[in-house]
C-alpha cells in the first residue's frame, strides 16, 4: 500500500491541477476578462486572497510530507475540510466545466478527509 504521507501529496496536487485547468478553461472559453472578476475590477486585497487560497493547497503537498502521523491527518482533514466548504459555496452559477472540475476536486477533499479520519480511528481502536 502506498504510504499515506505520498497519498495525501498525491491527492492535493491533482486538487490543484484541477483548479489551474478550470482557471485555463476560463481564460480560453473567454470567461475570464484581465483585471476583473463578474465585471468588477480586481483590488490588491482581492488578489491577496486569491493568492493565499491558492497556495493553501500547494503548502498541503509539502506539510503532507513532512508532518508526523496525527498531526499530519488532523491538518489534512481540516483543511480539506474548509476546501469542501469554500469549493460548495463557490459553485453557483459557474459553467459545466467548472462544476465538473470542482466536483472532481470536491471528491478528492472527500478522500482526503476519509483517509485521514480512517487513520486517526486506527489509532484510538
Amino acid at each position: 500500500m502506498v504510504d499515506l504521507k505520498i497519498m495525501f501529496a498525491v491527492i492535493w496536487t491533482a486538487s490543484m491541477l484541477c483548479y489551474l485547468l478550470g482557471d485555463v478553461l476560463r481564460i480560453f472559453s473567454g470567461d475570464f476578462k484581465p483585471g476583473e472578476i463578474e465585471g468588477k475590477p480586481m483590488t490588491q486585497k482581492i488578489l491577496l486572497g486569491m493568492a493565499i487560497i491558492m497556495v493553501i493547497p500547494i503548502v498541503m503537498v509539502v506539510l503532507s510530507l513532512i508532518l508526523y502521523y496525527p498531526i499530519n491527518c488532523w491538518v489534512n482533514a481540516i483543511v480539506a475540510t474548509f476546501f469542501i466548504g469554500f469549493n460548495i459555496f463557490g459553485m453557483k452559477g459557474m459553467k459545466a466545466y467548472d462544476k465538473l472540475l470542482i466536483t472532481v476536486s470536491l471528491l478528492f477533499n472527500a478522500l482526503t478527509v476519509f483517509y485521514a479520519i480512517s487513520y486517526l480511528i486506527t489509532l484510538i481502536a
